[in-house]
C-alpha cells in the first residue's frame, strides 16, 4: 500500500462534491450521465448594454456558424443550435467525459425596442457576438432648456 500525504481541505472538498452530486441525482436536479447530461448543455451569455446597441456575447466552442440559428421576434432574441458530438472510438476506454454536446436552445428578453433589419452577428474563435442596434424612439435625446 502507498502512503499518500494527508490534505483536509481537498478530502473534504471531494466528500462534498460526492455529496451534491448524490443529492442532484437523487432528487432529479441534473441527469446522472451519458445521453441525458448532452440535453442540460447551453452556453454562457453576457448581455450588456451601450446608447446605441444592445450586445449579446455568448461562448460557442467547438461549433462553425451554420450550426447557430439566431431569430429576434416580438423582441425577444433566441440562440439555438447542436454542438454535435465528434466521433467515437470503438477501442477507446473513456475515463471522464466532461465536455457537453447536444442541441441548446436560449431566449432573451431584450430590455428596449430594436431595429431588426440591422441587426448584425459575428463568430470568431468561439465566441458569438450579436449587435442589435436600438430603435430611435428608445434613444436617450437630449433637450435643450431655454431659459427667459
Amino acid at each position: 500500500m502507498a502512503i499518500r500525504r494527508w490534505r483536509p481541505f481537498r478530502d473534504i472538498m471531494s466528500v462534498q462534491d460526492e455529496m451534491n452530486r448524490l443529492f442532484d441525482e437523487f432528487f432529479g436536479r441534473t441527469p446522472a450521465r451519458g445521453e441525458e447530461y448532452e440535453r442540460m448543455w447551453s452556453p454562457h451569455v453576457d448581455v450588456s448594454e451601450t446608447e446605441d446597441n444592445i450586445v449579446v456575447t455568448a461562448e460557442v466552442p467547438g461549433m462553425t456558424k451554420d450550426d447557430i440559428k439566431l431569430t429576434v421576434r416580438d423582441n425577444i432574441l433566441t440562440v439555438s443550435g447542436e454542438k454535435k458530438h465528434e466521433k467515437e472510438e470503438k477501442d477507446a476506454n473513456y475515463h471522464r467525459i466532461e465536455r457537453s454536446y447536444g442541441s441548446f436552445c436560449r431566449s432573451f428578453e431584450l430590455p428596449a425596442t430594436v431595429q431588426f433589419d440591422k441587426v448584425k452577428a459575428s463568430y470568431k474563435d468561439g465566441i458569438l457576438k450579436i449587435s442589435l442596434p436600438k430603435s430611435e424612439e428608445v434613444k436617450p435625446k437630449e433637450i435643450p432648456i431655454n431659459i427667459s
